[in-house]
C-alpha cells in the first residue's frame, strides 16, 4: 500500500467513479453536495482531498472502496460492499441502460413494413422483462 496519497493517481480513480456512474463533474459535485471548483480542484491535483470528501463518497456511491480509493488497491482482509439488494438495483439499471441505448435501433427494425411492438427478455432463472417500443 501506498503511504502517502498519489494526486494524479486519485483524480484517475476520482474520473473513473464518475465515468462509471455516468455523471458529468458538475453532476458529481452535486450528488456529493459539495462546489463544483471542490472536484475540479481535485482533479487538477491542486488540492487534496479532505476525509469528509473521501467519506462522502464513499458513503454516497456504496460500490466504491474506501482503501481502493485512497490507495488504488482493495484490501483483501475486506468484504466486498455490496448486498444482494444492491446488486440488483445496479443489475436493472444496467439493463435498462442497455434498453433505451438500444430501443431506437430496435424502432428502425422493419420486415414488410411492420415494426417492433414489444421485446421480450428471457432470463436464465426462468423469469422475463417485457418492454413495449
Amino acid at each position: 500500500m501506498e503511504t502517502l496519497l498519489n494526486h494524479k493517481k486519485f483524480a484517475r480513480r476520482l474520473q473513473k467513479v464518475m465515468n462509471d456512474h455516468q455523471l458529468s463533474a458538475a453532476a458529481f459535485a452535486e450528488k456529493l453536495e459539495v462546489g463544483r471548483a471542490t472536484i475540479s480542484h481535485l482533479m487538477s491535483g491542486r488540492n487534496k482531498p479532505s476525509l469528509d470528501f473521501v467519506m462522502k463518497v464513499t458513503s454516497t456511491f456504496e460500490t466504491v472502496d474506501l482503501d481502493w480509493l485512497i490507495y488504488g488497491e482493495i484490501n483483501p482482509k475486506k468484504k466486498p460492499h455490496s448486498t444482494p439488494q444492491t446488486d440488483e438495483k445496479l443489475y436493472e439499471n444496467h439493463l435498462k441502460n442497455e434498453v433505451s441505448k438500444n430501443e431506437e435501433n430496435f424502432k428502425n427494425i422493419s420486415t414488410n413494413s411492420s415494426k417492433v411492438k414489444r421485446v421480450i427478455l428471457l432470463m436464465s432463472d426462468g423469469t422475463f422483462e417485457s418492454y413495449d417500443v
